[in-house]
C-alpha cells in the first residue's frame, strides 16, 4: 500500500493503554499516560513486511491511529478533539526478546520498537464517521482473529493522550499518534497475512516475507 499521498512527520505510540493487555505483559496499570516514539522510518509504505534477521520473537500490535492535522502544543484536553480530524488503524511490531532483554538490563528499547518498518500502517478516513467512544477494532492472522479492542476500553482518551503529550513535544499537522493495544498480542512468522479492521472494515493488510 503506497502511502506518498500522506505528509508524516513524527509517530508517538502509547503503551499500557488497555488494562488486559497491561495484564498480559504483567505490567502495572499506568497513573497517567506511558509513551515512547518511533521514527518515520518505522513507516511501512507497502502491504509486504520482512521478518528482520535480529529477532526470534516478533509480536504484533494492533491500534487505533490518530493523524493530527494542526500543531498545537500545551493543548487542554478540552480542546484536544480538534487537533486531529482522521482515524485509521496500524501495527506497532515489537521485537519482543530484544525488549526483554533491554529492559532487564534497565537500557532503552528502541531497537525492539523503532527499527524500520516496525509502524505500518492503513487508510485512514474522517473521525465524523465514528462514535468515538465506541470503535470496534480487531486483527486477524490467517484469518483467525487475534486482538480485538474497542476505543471504549482505553485508559486514556484520545483527547486526554494528545493533551497530555503535548505538555511535552509539540504536535505538529501529520504527527501520527499510536493509541495503544489491547490483549492478545502474539508472534508472527513467515507466511502469515495479516488483516485489520474498524467497525467491521478492513483497514489494513500486510504480508510477512
Amino acid at each position: 500500500m503506497h502511502l506518498t499521498t500522506y505528509l508524516f512527520m513524527k509517530i508517538i505510540c502509547i503503551g499500557r493503554n488497555y488494562a488486559e493487555h497491561a495484564k498480559e505483559m504483567k505490567s502495572e496499570l499506568p497513573t497517567e499516560p506511558v509513551f515512547f516514539m518511533k521514527p518515520d522510518t518505522a513507516l511501512l509504505k507497502e502491504e509486504d513486511f520482512y521478518l528482520p534477521d535480529f529477532t526470534k520473537e516478533l509480536h504484533h500490535e494492533i491500534e487505533l491511529v490518530l493523524k493530527i492535522s494542526k500543531a498545537g502544543k500545551h493543548i487542554e484536553e478540552q480542546f484536544a478533539h480538534k487537533y486531529y480530524d482522521e482515524i485509521g488503524l496500524g501495527i506497532d511490531f515489537t521485537a519482543r526478546d530484544i525488549q526483554q532483554k533491554c529492559k532487564e538490563k534497565g537500557l532503552p528499547w528502541e531497537k525492539a520498537k523503532a527499527f524500520d518498518n516496525s509502524a505500518p500502517i492503513g487508510k485512514f478516513i474522517g473521525k465524523d464517521a465514528f462514535d468515538l467512544k465506541n470503535i470496534n477494532f480487531e486483527l486477524r492472522v490467517n484469518g483467525v482473529s487475534k486482538q480485538i479492542g474497542n476505543s471504549s476500553d482505553l485508559i486514556f482518551s484520545f483527547d486526554k493522550v494528545i493533551s497530555y503529550v503535548s505538555q511535552y513535544i509539540t504536535l505538529k499537522t501529520g504527527d501520527l499518534i499510536f493509541t495503544g493495544t489491547p490483549e492478545g498480542v502474539g508472534q508472527v512468522n513467515i507466511g502469515d497475512k495479516l488483516e485489520g479492521f474498524v467497525n467491521g472494515e478492513r483497514f489494513l493488510s500486510l504480508n510477512i516475507k
